[in-house]
């Protein structure tokens, strides 16, 4: 049985968050934040929702 592995992508790193984006052989797409010793797992509808809540909180952040 010959398996593919994922390919996996460091999206960004800092000391206390990483953000990986994995592409599973089956092509779907997945999204890993780590934080310390808690991962939460992403598939790209979801991610590309949290992006846009994250977004419209920063337009929050800037206008008060």
């Amino acid at each position: 049985m010959n398996e593919q592995e994922p390919t996996i992508e460091i999206l960004a790193e800092t000391d206390r968050f990483n953000l990986i984006r994995t592409e599973e052989p089956d092509g779907e797409t997945t999204y890993h934040l780590e934080m310390g010793n808690v991962t939460v797992h992403f598939f790209r509808e979801e991610w590309n929702e949290l992006v846009k809540a994250i977004k419209e909180l920063g337009d929050y952040a800037t206008t008060g």
